[in-house]
Formats: C-alpha cells, structure tokens, sequence
C-alpha cells in the first residue's frame, strides 16, 4: 500500500505531462489545418481576382492588382459597412425610408469589431483594410484554441482536436478571412463558456457583455448565463452567480440605447433593419420555402442550396449533440443561435450563421466513431479515418466554392 501511494504521485505528474503533450499537438495540428483552411479561402477569392481581370481586359478596362481585387473579395458584402463604421461612425440621423444603398444604414451593424479595429489599426501601418482583415485572421486562430480548449474540457485531447479541424475547416469559417464580426464574436463566447465552466461570474458576465456588443445573435450568451447561474443555484445555492446573468445583455442593450441617442429616435435599429433589409420574421417559413424551391429546380438558385446544405450540415450536428451531452449552456447557446437564423424572413440558413453554434462542432468531433481497423493486411483503410477524411476533403472544396460564389454575388452570405 506505501509503494502504491508513493507511486500515485508520479504516476498523476506522467499523465498529466502526456496529457498536456496530446494537447499541444492537438493545437498544432488545429492551427496547422487553419493556415490549410485559410489558403482554401484564398483561392476562392484569386478564382474571383482572376475573372475580374479577363473582364477588365476584354472591357479594355485598367487592370486592377491582384491584392486589390483579393481584398475586394474580402471586404464585400457587411465589410463594406463594418469599413464605412470604422471610418464614418454611426449617422446622427437616421432618413426615412432608408434603404441598403443609403450609407445611414450602417446603423445595423454592431460597434464591438469596428472599435477594435479602429483600435488595431492606430497600431499597426498599413492602413484600416489590412488592420481588419489580420485581425480576423488573427481572432480566427483564437477562437480556434478556445475551441479546442472547450471540447477539452469537457471530453479529451482527441475530440478537441478533432473540433478545431472541423472548426478550421468547416465552409462557413470563411467569414474569418472576411472583414465581418463572426471572429471577435466566438472569441468573446468561446472565453465566456470557459469562464461559465470554471465558475468565474464576474469574468463570465463580463466576455458575455462584449460578445453582446458584437453582433445581434450575441444574445444566445446570455441563456448561457442563465443556464449556468440556474445550475448553480439549485446545487449550491451560489447566488453569486447571477452576476454574470446581469452583465451578459449589457453589450446589446448599451448599443440600442447609444444608437438610439446617436439618431436622435427610439428602436432606431430596429427601424433599420426593418426598412433597410426588410428583415421581419417568418419562424422557419423562409428556410422550408426556399428548400422546397431547391428541391424543385436545384439549379435556379444557389442561395437555395446554400439553404439545404447549411440546413443538412445542422442536421448531422443536432443528431450529433443528441448523441453526446453537451453541457447545458452550450446546448441553450447553441438554440438560440440556431433560432435566431431561422427566424428572419429575409436572410435564412447559411453557413456562417451554422458556424456561431460553435460547440456543435465539438458534438460532431465527439460523437465520430474513432478509427478501427478492418481485416488483417497492413494496408488495410480505417473506415471511419477515410470518411472523416473524405468530410473533411467536401469541407475545404466547399469553403473554397463558397469564398468564390460569394465573390461574384452569387448568393445572400
């Protein structure tokens, strides 16, 4: 018995060493697939370069560089207002009857990721272009390991692995190399999950608040929170942890009155959105309208199959989450976000909206069956390594067809 009790210390310190070996392979192999994945997203984007120079050519048009156009692809669609907000700010006024094509409508777009990177850009040379975008590279590579330290957490060094390359590879991280707010937003979430899992309220309720302030499914956090707190309550009776609860919705709501004050009206926002982007709510009506319309003619529409294939892509993670318990405030995070895009009636299931569900990638991760061999030669194919390969191959083809298709307009992102 004193031989074994001696023992037990070393024998804790080696596990623990290996543990932290696994681990740090584990990152290596994430942020190794994430420069992979990241280059996935750069030949998107030179596909579209490419096009627009054979057009300008055939125009007899000047041509425009090659880190230009690149960029370009980078900065469309929320980029461009994410830019006219780091340079402009929000309007004093907001006019009536706004439209997209009116510059007022920046009003819609949250305040956190264009501060940081004004904030960023004082820092760095090159201009608020190159800041935002290395930025997001930057934040992409953050979230990632958080990821990865979530799905640690709460099962093993594989899973988490596993999480961040699916996480990096997934066709909806494209929005990491794009100048849009997805970034900064999983990093605030990802730390406040941890932070709910250690129990640290203050800290929780305050990543909460600036994920919050980040973008308008930022509120999903918030039932995180209360989740958590909920828990804590009904085990130990830690009141305490209603902290972080009252401090989750600062971000939003402090932008609502600030936007408010700013135009000079009340619900300035909300007006926005509603007569800007006809955003009203639809509960899921869109998502089935348009997948029936794929359905019908599979080739009419890419933002139909956007629709089906993000809507197939949450299916396989809710089945996946079914299969492994999660903890309580992922699941509630991830509903919300999930409803969140379903509800819209304008802009429905799409990739990046499926990709802020961040800790379904870490169900995904978890419930794959792990390799097996079959047969007896040497060269015999692990079944399961060769269709987790094979996923993770349609991933990487599709984040490079989406970055493209995205390029050309081809779709609503």
């Amino acid at each position: 018995m004193a031989i074994s009790e001696r023992s037990t210390p070393t024998a804790t310190l080696e596990s623990n060493e290996l543990a932290d070996t696994r681990w740090r392979r584990a990152v290596a192999i994430g942020l190794g697939t994430y420069v992979i994945s990241r280059l996935c997203v750069l030949a998107g984007a030179a596909v579209r370069a490419s096009q627009v120079v054979v057009d300008q050519r055939k125009e007899g048009e000047p041509e425009q560089g090659g880190v230009d156009l690149i960029t370009g692809v980078f900065l469309s669609w929320d980029g461009r207002w994410y830019l006219e907000l780091i340079r402009r700010g929000y309007p004093s006024s907001i006019p009536d009857n706004i439209t997209y094509e009116q510059l007022e409508a920046r009003a819609a777009f949250f305040p956190l990721y264009p501060a940081v990177v004004r904030a960023f850009d004082a820092i760095l040379p090159g201009g608020d272009t190159i800041a935002a975008l290395l930025l997001n590279f930057i934040l992409g590579a953050v979230g990632l390991v958080l990821v990865g330290h979530l799905a640690r957490r709460v099962f093993d060094e594989a899973v988490a692995m596993r999480s961040m390359v699916l996480f990096a590879i997934f066709p909806g991280s494209f929005v990491l190399s794009f100048a849009y707010s997805e970034a900064l937003f999983i990093v605030f979430a990802a730390a406040a999950l941890i932070l709910l899992l250690d129990e640290r309220w203050l800290m929780a309720g305050l990543a909460a608040a600036l994920a919050t302030g980040t973008r308008p499914n930022g509120v999903a956090i918030v039932l995180a929170c209360a989740i958590a707190s909920g828990i804590a309550i009904k085990r130990r009776g830690d009141w305490a942890s209603l902290i972080s609860v009252l401090l989750a919705p600062i971000g939003f709501v402090g932008f609502q009155l600030y936007v408010d004050n700013k135009a000079g009206e009340s619900g300035a926002w909300f007006r926005v959105q509603r007569e800007a982007w006809s955003e009203g709510t639809s509960f899921g009506a869109t998502a089935v309208e348009n997948s029936f319309d794929f359905l019908r003619s599979p080739f009419d529409s890419s933002a139909d199959a956007l629709t089906v294939l993000s809507l197939s892509a949450l299916g396989l993670m809710i089945f996946a989450a079914s299969k492994k318990r999660l903890p309580l405030p992922w699941v509630g995070f991830s509903a919300v976000v999930i409803a969140l895009m379903l509800i819209p009636e304008t802009v429905t299931a799409r990739p990046r909206f499926v990709f802020t569900a961040f800790p379904l990638f870490i169900a995904v991760a978890a419930w794959w069956p792990q390799p097996r061999r079959v047969g007896q030669g040497t060269d015999d194919v692990s079944i399961e390594s060769a269709s987790w390969s094979l996923m993770l191959v349609s991933c990487g083809a599709g984040l490079a067809v989406l970055t493209n298709l995205y390029g050309v307009f081809g779709a609503i992102p």
